[in-house]
């Protein structure tokens, strides 16, 4: 059975093989879009070396061979989280993105990236704004740009941590089945501060039908988070979101400038609200 949800250009599907058991399938070709297998053959990777009490579909077998890259993993019967958000489904993700914080720290998993990195060289979309002189962006963007990449450069430092991240939290990304959440798609996996998933998710679950951001992050414990970091990586999620949504489609991956769009939207009436700028 294919499955619809996600943005990945190849296949996505629960099989049942011949000795009935279920697995579930990914695999792209090179000609689908040149940069997924690669994509894939990352996740491969850190699945293989999660620890068990990560809540992760296991990595069954892997295959690598004539452009194609296909990855077969455990099959969770269960189901995205609602849309809108119900009080139930967000308690449990608070609840498991917390404890896999707690549980990932410091990072059981030896990967190349850090959330610095990401933030310092791919999540800078203000500052890729300026220096190109965007002028698709909202009045408010445009009026304030340069306050607007002054903050998004101070999101390297307030990233920086041990804890290994998903780096990529949003609905389409977790299974329910019962009481037990399961976290998908690990290929973004960033060695970071443990609190970017969720805050980062928090445009999400706005856009989809939740609470609004600062209403969700009061369901987080964040004392010992200085308001600035919180800031800076909004700000940088925001510029990411609004700047790429810009963009022409990936080969393959037809609908994820409009879902960009969309968080962007939420992102930026957010920080707007945050930071009080006329």
């Amino acid at each position: 059975m294919t499955q619809p949800q996600g943005f990945s250009p190849g296949l996505a599907a629960r099989l049942r093989l011949s000795d009935g058991r279920r697995v579930f399938m990914k695999a792209v070709s090179e000609q689908a879009n040149p940069d997924t297998p690669g994509i894939h053959r990352r996740e491969a990777r850190i699945l293989a070396a999660l620890p068990a009490v990560a809540p992760v579909p296991r990595l069954l077998w892997s295959y690598d061979q004539r452009g194609w890259v296909a990855l077969a993993l455990q099959d969770i019967e269960g189901r995205h989280p609602f849309e809108p958000w119900t009080d139930a489904d967000l308690a449990l993700v608070v609840a498991t993105y917390t404890k896999m914080a707690a549980d990932l720290t410091p990072s059981p998993v030896a990967v190349d990236k850090t959330a610095a990195q990401g933030f310092e060289q791919e999540i800078n979309g203000w500052q890729v704004a300026l220096l190109q002189s965007e002028t698709r962006l909202d009045a408010w963007c445009m009026k304030h740009l340069l306050r607007l990449a002054e903050l998004e450069a101070r999101a390297p430092e307030a990233s920086a941590g041990e804890t290994l991240l998903h780096f990529d939290a949003r609905a389409d990304n977790l299974l329910i089945a019962g009481d037990q959440l399961y976290v998908l798609d690990w290929p973004w996996a960033r060695t970071g501060a443990w609190w970017v998933d969720l805050v980062g998710m928090a445009p999400s679950i706005a856009m989809q039908g939740g609470p609004d951001p600062e209403t969700f992050l009061r369901r987080l414990d964040l004392r010992d988070v200085s308001k600035d970091a919180i800031d800076a990586i909004v700000c940088a999620l925001a510029g990411y979101f609004v700047v790429h949504a810009l963009d022409p489609a990936p080969p393959g991956i037809p609908t994820v400038r409009a879902f960009q769009a969309a968080q962007g939207r939420a992102a930026v009436a957010w920080l707007r609200d945050r930071m009080g700028w006329g």
